[in-house]
C-alpha cells in the first residue's frame, strides 16, 4: 500500500469552553449558582456586583448641590449664641487620639441605627438572629446528659449511665441489649470508684437503666415499642380499669392492635366496643418515638427560581431576580485596556474581560432558557393551576423540547433542582412531568391526577369500612380511567398511605 498525503474539508461539532460553561450553569441549582458566581467574582477582577444604590446616592448628591447656599453676609450676621452652639459640634466631629479607658465609643459619637449593628438590633432583628443560630449543641443526648448531671449518683453508676445514653438513637430507643452494653463496659477493663468494670453485674446495670427510663421525655431508653409504651403508662398515677386494660393490651395483644384486628381484640380482651375504643384512644395518646421531638433536624430552605401569579385572569411567570446578584463589567478596569499594547498586564486584563463577557452571556442564556421552559410548563398545565392536582395533564420532556425547539437533554437540565413558586405551593419543575393512563374514551389521564383522586377517595372513606385497592380501582374505572389494582397499590404506597386493614377504625 502506497502512502500519500490528502487534504479533506469537513465539519464537526465541538464543545467550546463557552458552550461547556453555559451547560454547566444551566444545570446548577440556585445555591450552587450563587457559589459559582461568588467564585467568579473572586477570581475575575473584571466582574463586579452592580450597586443599585449608586443611582439613589447620585440623585441625593445632585439635590444637595442644587440647594441654595447662604451668603457670606448672612453667615457673618449669625448671633454669638449660634456660633457658640456650632463650635461643640465641630469639635465633636474631630476624632481624638485616645479615649478614656472607661468610656464607650457610643458615649462620644452618635452611632446611626443599623440593622447590621449588633449593639442596636431591634426585636425583629434579634429574633431573626436567634432563629438562624445552629442547634447542633441541642438535642436528645444533650438533654439527657443535662439531667444526668443534675442526678446524684456514684461514679460507677454515672459510668454505666454514660454507656446507656450513648446507645440511645434519635427516636429514644436503645440500639443494643443490656447484655451487649454490659459486655462493652467489661471490655474497657478500667477501675471506676475503686471497682473494676468487669465486676459490675447485670442487676446494677438494670438499676441504672430504670433510673434513666425515668428521665424526660417519658418512654426514653426502651428496647422496643412495647417497653416504651409501658414506661409511659407507668408514669400515669392511676390504677383505674382503663389503665390496667391498656397495660394488658400492650403486653399481650400489641400485634393485633397493629393489624387493626378489632374483632379478635374484643374477643381476647373481653371488652365491648366502647371500652376498647377508650383503651385504644389512651394508647394512641402515648408517644411511640419519644426522642424524635428533641432530635436535631436542620431545616432545608427552598429558594424558588420563578414565580407564577395570576394577573387579570392570566397566569404569568416572573424570574426571581433576588436569587442571583446583578453583575457587570468593571468600567474602571475595562478602561485600562489598550488595544495595541501587548504587555503581560494588558493581556491579563483582556483575557479576564473576555471571560467576564462569556460568563455574563451564559447567565443571560440560563435565565432566558429557564423562563421559556417555565412559561411552556404553565401553558401546558393551566388546569393544574386552576383546579389543583386533579387537573394535572400528562406531560413528558419531549413535548416541551419540541415546542421550544431545544434538545431533550437541555429540558432535563433546566427542570432538575429548579423550583416554581405557585399559589398551590412550591414545586420542582420535574413535578409537572408524569406518565399517563388510558381512559375509556381513548384519552389520557396523568398519574399525578390519579394519585390525587385516590387520596381524595381515601380521605372521604368510612373509617369502619375503608376502601380496598380493588374497590379503588373499580371506582376509578367507573370514572372512565382504566387502572389496575396493582397500579392503585403502587400509587397508594408512593403516597405513604397504609393498606385498608391498617386504616380501619372503630366507630
Amino acid at each position: 500500500m502506497k502512502q500519500s498525503l490528502q487534504l479533506r474539508i469537513g465539519q464537526s461539532l465541538t464543545m467550546t469552553p463557552q458552550l461547556q460553561q453555559a451547560i454547566k450553569l444551566l444545570q446548577l441549582s440556585t445555591l450552587e449558582l450563587q457559589a459559582e458566581i461568588q467564585e467568579a467574582l473572586e477570581s475575575n477582577p473584571m466582574l463586579e456586583v452592580e450597586d443599585t444604590n449608586q443611582s439613589d446616592s447620585a440623585e441625593s448628591q445632585t439635590t444637595a448641590d442644587q440647594e441654595p447656599k447662604s451668603s457670606d453676609a448672612e453667615q457673618s450676621n449669625e448671633s454669638p449664641e449660634t456660633a457658640d452652639t456650632a463650635e461643640p459640634n465641630n469639635q465633636a466631629e474631630t476624632i481624638p487620639d485616645d479615649l478614656p479607658v472607661d468610656t464607650a465609643w457610643e458615649d462620644i459619637y452618635d452611632i446611626p441605627v443599623n440593622s447590621n449593628t449588633s449593639s442596636s438590633q431591634t426585636g425583629t432583628d434579634q429574633r431573626d438572629f436567634f432563629e438562624n443560630q445552629s442547634l447542633e449543641d441541642d438535642g436528645l443526648i444533650s438533654h439527657l446528659l443535662w439531667q444526668l448531671q443534675c442526678t446524684p449518683m456514684s461514679e460507677t453508676d454515672r459510668a454505666i449511665a454514660m454507656i446507656i445514653v450513648d446507645a440511645i438513637d434519635d427516636d429514644g430507643y436503645l440500639t443494643e441489649s443490656n447484655e451487649q452494653l454490659l459486655e462493652g463496659l467489661h471490655q474497657e477493663s478500667v477501675e471506676i470508684d475503686g471497682i473494676e468494670s468487669d465486676e459490675i453485674g447485670i442487676e446494677e446495670f438494670e438499676a441504672v437503666l430504670h433510673l434513666i427510663q425515668r428521665f424526660d421525655p417519658p418512654g426514653i431508653a426502651a428496647h422496643d415499642l412495647r417497653e416504651c409504651l409501658l414506661i409511659q403508662l407507668a408514669i400515669i398515677d392511676d390504677d383505674s380499669d382503663l389503665v390496667s386494660a391498656a397495660r394488658n393490651l400492650i403486653e399481650n395483644h400489641l400485634p393485633l392492635l397493629g393489624l387493626h384486628d378489632y374483632a379478635k381484640l374484643k374477643k381476647q380482651t373481653r371488652l365491648n366496643e366502647e371500652d376498647l375504643q377508650a383503651v385504644i384512644s389512651l394508647i394512641q395518646s402515648l408517644n411511640p418515638k419519644p426522642g424524635a421531638s428533641l432530635s436535631v433536624n436542620k431545616a432545608e430552605y427552598i429558594v424558588p427560581d420563578v414565580f407564577v401569579k395570576k394577573i387579570k385572569g392570566r397566569w404569568t411567570v416572573e424570574l426571581n431576580n433576588e436569587t442571583t446578584p446583578k453583575l457587570r463589567i468593571n468600567p474602571l478596569y475595562a478602561s485600562f485596556i489598550k488595544n495595541r499594547d501587548r504587555s503581560d498586564d494588558n493581556t491579563y486584563l483582556k483575557n479576564n474581560l473576555q471571560e467576564a463577557r462569556w460568563f455574563l452571556k451564559s447567565l443571560l442564556s440560563r435565565n432566558e432558557t429557564l423562563m421559556r421552559v417555565a412559561t411552556a410548563i404553565v401553558q401546558k398545565q393551566r388546569t393544574f393551576f386552576d383546579y389543583g392536582e386533579e387537573g394535572m395533564k400528562p406531560l413528558v420532556l419531549r413535548e416541551i423540547a419540541e415546542q421550544l425547539e431545544l434538545h431533550e437533554s437541555t429540558i432535563s437540565r433546566v427542570t432538575t433542582q429548579k423550583f416554581m413558586h405557585t399559589p398551590n405551593g412550591i414545586f420542582e419543575f420535574k413535578y409537572f412531568f408524569s406518565s399517563h393512563v388510558g381512559t375509556a374514551d381513548g384519552g389520557e389521564c396523568s398519574a399525578t391526577a390519579i394519585r390525587a383522586m385516590i387520596k381524595k377517595m381515601i380521605e372521604n372513606e368510612s373509617p369502619t369500612k375503608p376502601l380496598s385497592d380493588n374497590k379503588l380501582a373499580t371506582l376509578l374505572v367507573e370514572k372512565g380511567i382504566n387502572v389496575a389494582r396493582r397500579t392503585v397499590a403502587k400509587y397508594r404506597e408512593a403516597m405513604v398511605i397504609p393498606p385498608s386493614n391498617e386504616r380501619k377504625r372503630l366507630a
